[in-house]
This record gives C-alpha cells, sequence and structure tokens, in this order.
C-alpha cells in the first residue's frame, strides 16, 4: 500500500483524462528515464478553441504566494492519523469524529476515504486581525525533507506563527492559509453541499474572491449578516456589532435549502380532518384577473348550498371585470368531494373559501410549510455573550474567548440539513466544537443521527488563561471535554422529559467520538525508498513499521489509504492464537502478526472481505506471500486481477 495521501495533480489529470483522453500523450521522465502518462497542451489548445487566456491582461485575484498554495494543496503527505480510544467517548459506536492536527494536512488525509461525502461545512477561521494566529505553512521544501513532508513548522520550530500587521505579507498569508484549505474541503463536498465561513470585515473581501474562484461565483448563496452582539468595543467612529457568514453551495442547481418552519397562527380552525391535515386557515377561491393573468376556462359558476349559482366575483351571472376561480372545474369537484371547500354567506352573498391546511398541500399531499430563511441574524437571536454562558454553564469558567454560539450553528444547520437527518457535517476549525454541540442538540431533538468530524490543531492555552489553570493545556482538550459535557447534558435532558420512555432507539443518540492524532507515518523511511539503503542496512531493519506502532494504528491507515471512512464499526477475531480484525463485518479485513498458518488464511477467506490486508512479516519468505496468493484465489474464487486488486501487504 502507498501509505501517503492521493496527489492533488494525479487527482486532476484523472479528471481530465475521463473528459478529454485524446489530449494524454506518454513521455519519458528527465530523472528516471521512466515513461508516464502526460498531457498534450497543444491539443488541449486545439479542443478548447479560442476560449483560453491570451496575453497579461484578465481578470484575476492574486497575491505573493498564491502560486504556492495551490501547489501545497496538491502535493502529497506522508502522514497518518493514530486512533487514541482512551481519549474517546463510546469508541465501539460512535460515528463522531475528533481530530488533532493541522487541518491542511488532516483535509489531505480524508480525501480518499471522504471525497464527496460532506453535507455541509462550517468554520470559523483566523480572522486575521493583527492579534490572532495564523497556521504558517512554509511552502520550501528542502531536498532532506523531500520524503518526509516536514513543512509544517518555521525556522525556529514554531508550529504558528501570530501574523501581525507589520509582517509584510499580512493579508497574502492568510489568503494563503485559506485558500489551500478551502481547495481541498470542497473536494470533500457533496454534489448538494454547502459551505458557511465565518469572517469579519477585515479580510471579507480577499475571503469572497476566494470562494468566488473555488466555488465559481454562481454558487454563491449569501453574505449573512450576524448581529454577534448588541454592543462593542471595537471601532471607535463607527461601532461594529456584527459578523459576516459567506454561504457557497458545491452546486447551486442540487442544493435546496430547508425552510423555517411556519409557526403561522392563522392555521386555527379544526375539521373532521385535523389528525392527518393539521388545522387550516380559509383562502377566497376567486381573485380579479387583468390582461394576460385572465383565464377563460376558470370563469365558470358554483353550485351555492341554496341551489344558487355563483360566478367568480360574487355575482350571479358572468361577470365582465375579468374574475376567475383559482381553481378548475375537475379541481373544485375535487375539493368538494374530500372537504376542501367551504361555503359562507354574508347578508345575501355567498362567498366560496378553499381551506390552506397546515400539513397537507391543497391536493391533500403531505407537506411541509416552511418560509425562507433571512440573511439577517439579530443579537436576540444569537449572540457572542450566549456563547460565552454557555461555557460558563458547563465549565464553571471561561475557557475561550469570543466563543460562536450553539444558538448560531443551530440555525445554520436548520437552513441545510434540518431534512438531511442522517448526514455528515465538518468543521475544520473546530475551536470550542460549538458545532458538534449544536449537531447533538438537533439530533435530540428530531431523532436524527446526523454525524460530524471536528478538526483542531492542539494550540496551546495561554499560562495566564483560565482554560491553562483549570487543566487545559490545550484548545483540543477544551473542544474534547465541551463534547463530553455537552454529550451528557443531552443525555440527562432527554431522560427528564422521557421518563420512562427514555430506552430503545430513543436511548441511541450519538453523543460519542472517536479520537485520532494526526501524526508522521506509520513506516519507517525504507518503505518509501529501499532504494537509498544498501544490503546491510536492510538486513539490520527487521521490519518497516515504526516500532510505537500498534495493530489499531495500522488498521486506521489502510483504511485511510484504501479510502474506508473512519466511523465504520470494528471488532477483532482470534484464530489459532491470532488476531484478525474485521471492519463493518468485511469491508476490510486486516492481520498484522508474524507467520500466520494457513488456517487463519481460510478464516480470512470465508469472510467473503471486499478487501484483505497483511503486514509483511506475516510470512517467513517470499514463497509463504505466493502461497497466500494462490489459496486465497481458491476459496473465494477470486481472479489473479481480483486478488491483485484487493490484497495488499504493507
Amino acid at each position: 500500500m502507498k501509505q501517503e495521501t492521493v496527489s492533488g495533480a494525479q487527482l486532476n489529470m484523472d479528471a481530465l483524462y475521463q473528459i478529454c483522453p485524446q489530449c494524454f500523450t506518454e513521455s519519458k521522465d528527465s530523472k528516471t528515464g521512466e515513461i508516464h502518462r502526460s498531457v498534450d497542451f497543444d491539443k488541449l489548445r486545439l479542443l478548447l478553441g479560442d476560449n483560453i487566456a491570451q496575453g497579461d491582461e484578465r481578470y484575476e485575484f492574486t497575491w505573493v504566494g498564491k502560486r504556492a498554495a495551490l501547489q501545497e494543496a496538491a502535493k502529497p503527505i506522508r502522514k497518518t492519523l493514530r486512533p487514541c480510544p482512551e481519549e474517546s467517548v463510546d469508541w465501539e459506536n460512535t460515528k463522531n469524529l475528533y481530530i488533532e492536527g493541522d487541518n491542511l494536512e488532516v483535509l489531505k488525509l480524508l480525501q480518499n476515504s471522504y471525497m464527496g461525502k460532506v453535507k455541509m461545512i462550517y468554520i470559523d477561521p483566523p480572522y486575521n486581525t493583527g492579534n490572532d494566529f495564523v497556521y504558517h505553512d512554509d511552502f520550501h521544501q528542502s531536498k532532506q525533507d523531500y520524503d518526509l513532508f516536514a513543512g509544517d513548522v518555521n525556522e525556529e520550530g514554531e508550529r504558528l506563527i501570530r501574523n501581525t500587521g507589520s509582517n509584510g505579507r499580512f493579508h497574502s498569508d492568510w489568503c494563503s492559509m485559506i485558500y489551500s484549505r478551502l481547495m481541498l474541503a470542497r473536494t470533500l463536498l457533496t454534489e448538494d453541499g454547502v459551505i458557511f465561513v465565518s469572517i469579519d470585515d477585515n479580510e471579507l473581501k480577499n475571503l469572497e474572491n476566494i470562494c468566488n474562484e473555488l466555488f465559481g461565483e454562481s454558487n454563491f448563496v449569501a453574505n449573512i449578516i450576524w448581529q454577534s452582539t448588541a454592543g462593542s468595543n471595537t471601532g471607535t467612529d463607527i461601532v461594529t456589532v456584527t459578523e459576516n457568514i459567506l454561504v457557497y453551495t458545491k452546486n447551486r442547481s442540487k442544493f435546496v435549502f430547508d425552510g423555517k418552519l411556519s409557526d403561522d397562527e392563522s392555521f386555527s380552525l379544526s375539521d373532521e380532518y385535523v389528525n392527518e391535515r393539521g388545522k387550516y386557515a380559509l383562502d377566497k377561491l376567486d381573485r380579479r384577473r387583468v390582461a394576460g393573468h385572465y383565464s377563460e376556462a376558470l370563469n365558470f359558476p358554483i353550485e351555492m348550498p341554496d341551489g344558487s349559482m355563483r360566478w367568480p366575483g360574487g355575482t350571479s351571472e358572468r361577470s365582465p371585470e375579468g374574475w376567475n376561480y383559482l381553481w378548475s372545474k375537475t379541481k373544485v369537484q375535487w375539493g368538494l368531494d374530500n372537504g376542501f371547500i367551504v361555503f359562507k354567506k354574508s347578508g345575501a352573498e355567498w362567498n366560496v373559501y378553499n381551506k390552506r391546511y397546515a400539513k397537507v398541500d391543497n391536493e391533500g399531499k403531505p407537506f411541509e410549510r416552511s418560509i425562507p430563511f433571512r440573511n439577517l441574524i439579530t443579537s436576540d437571536q444569537s449572540n457572542t455573550a450566549q456563547g460565552t454562558a454557555e461555557q460558563r454553564m458547563l465549565f464553571e469558567l471561561r475557557p475561550f474567548d469570543f466563543p460562536k454560539p450553539t444558538t448560531l450553528l443551530y440555525h445554520l444547520l436548520l437552513t441545510s440539513v434540518r431534512r438531511s437527518k442522517e448526514c455528515l457535517i465538518l468543521d475544520f476549525f473546530s475551536g470550542s466544537a460549538t458545532t458538534a454541540h449544536a449537531i447533538m442538540q438537533l439530533n435530540a431533538e428530531d431523532d436524527g443521527k446526523r454525524r460530524f468530524i471536528m478538526v483542531q490543531w492542539p494550540e496551546e492555552t495561554e499560562e495566564d488563561s483560565e482554560a491553562y489553570k483549570a487543566g487545559y493545556k490545550n484548545i483540543c482538550e477544551i473542544g474534547k471535554e465541551r463534547i463530553r459535557r455537552a454529550g451528557k447534558k443531552i443525555l440527562e435532558e432527554q431522560k427528564a422529559k422521557q421518563g420512562d420512555l427514555f430506552s430503545g432507539e430513543k436511548r441511541k443518540l450519538d453523543v460519542g467520538f472517536r479520537v485520532f492524532k494526526c501524526a508522521d507515518s506509520n513506516m519507517k523511511d525504507v518503505y518509501y525508498a529501499p532504494s537509498e539503503y544498501d544490503q546491510q542496512m536492510l538486513f539490520d531493519l527487521e521490519d518497516n513499521i515504526k516500532d510505537d506502532r500498534n495493530d489499531l494504528d495500522l488498521l486506521f491507515g489502510c483504511m485511510l489509504d484504501w479510502g474506508v471512512t473512519l466511523d465504520l464499526p470494528l471488532r477483532t477475531e482470534k484464530v489459532d492464537g491470532i488476531n484478525i480484525h474485521i471492519v463493518n463485518e468485511g469491508d476490510l479485513v486486516a492481520c498484522f502478526e508474524k507467520h500466520i498458518p494457513e488456517s487463519v488464511i481460510d478464516h480470512i477467506a470465508s469472510l467473503l472481505p471486499m478487501r484483505v490486508v497483511l503486514r509483511d512479516s506475516c510470512f517467513n519468505e517470499a514463497k509463504e506471500k505466493m502461497n497466500f496468493f494462490e489459496i486465497f484465489k481458491q476459496r473465494t474464487g477470486w481472479s489473479e486481477e481480483e486478488v491483485r486488486k484487493n490484497v495488499k501487504v504493507i
């Protein structure tokens, strides 16, 4: 197995090959002499015709370091995610993930398993105010560091730098940081996915330009203005009380926003159909039409309860003023037969009404009445003081400055995933894990099974902060503890509300999470560059796997490499003293023991797995490995090609 992330450049090549394979040819690598597939730009230009940018004048948004940021997003890395069951909650059953590490690296690691699977992304990145930290991405790699990708520290070994206004690359550094991450995040979205990005006015325009480039201007939805506080200490001439939330979809034509459920008090009347249709309001069935809106077919009389005939407009004869009923003759008869039409007499005149029910449309079909959300969230709906109060309630201290309140994230969830009850939501600037809290709260209220992936760099807390004094040495410790406490509180509230009913399906609310930590590859350098080692050095190496790695490390590393999601259930079986790891009852079966007997091979084959991973040390010598492949072919009926494709060795 490769045991490294997929190359963004290779993904782009593969996508282009699907569209126009005739633009590809073979060429020889000048360094290695190997033949490889490459793009014939002359043919590509011919296919594109005149639709090619010419000369120096073109519309674009650029900055110092943009090209390097683009290359950085496409560059593969040799990293992995190490599982931490001891820091997790309900490890065996949860579908939620909490990942510690550089979010750029984590986004790369998630590509194989989660590409096109995330319904909603919310991020609250650094606002670049001159006081906050910005991820420092060292785009230069020395030859010595080439194989290990050591570009995550600066010259002093620091992972994060403070991006002050005195820095000559103040805006450029921030743009490079957000550009590469959004570029990778877009690939994780489903075709009907959506992303929300919080930002203040400082980088709003730059962020909008970057999002327009990466997501396309046609996929811009709105800039939601959030009145985050009723008052503020920022600004002197004009006080700033708002922040921005930019909203973009992956594909605007495929995304449908969820409206706000209508609580219209006009649905105040009820009849014998109230249980299935809900309450109703009355709407007049006739309207006056002008010009092209008038229809002769909708101008007809309806018989009243006393036998008289009523034309649109309330007259006993056809009105010359262009009145129409809103329903056709056939539809009116259907309404009379099914209780959707009401006649009322006012004085000497009859009026015709149709019933507008709360739960069904005017054809009797189940219907959810909702109204669109606005692009304004006022402070009475959600504000930063609520976020602080929530933290104090959970921690009895203020571990995080200016946390987003759950009411804000809850509001955004309702706009986009209210009806998507089993979707995946990602926040790769997780901070205090407000997003996870809001998702659990929504799931508790509507029995949803929405899952989350939280990603956060373990930035150290200040020594004079309340969090540090309380024992939280980095932000990740705060985030994980916040999810633990919030989940426990939500379960307690559910139990109090449901009483004896708090059992069975209701009790399956997922408030757990699997913890993973981004780390260097599980493999020693020899795994990637055996040509750099002489024979004696190879003899001295008993294994190509690092000594501090266990079976779980190797298993999840293989899952990432092979595109298996990290939330699947797993179990371990012991056959003749050998541990066999089974993911989702056969999505992947792995064995990392030494010198496995034929009985273990038989058992693995009997599981009819989709994929099999073995460790090189499972075999004493090469002929045993070949023998395994032959036995496996016989037991499963797989062809030679299927075995090569579905069975891997590390």
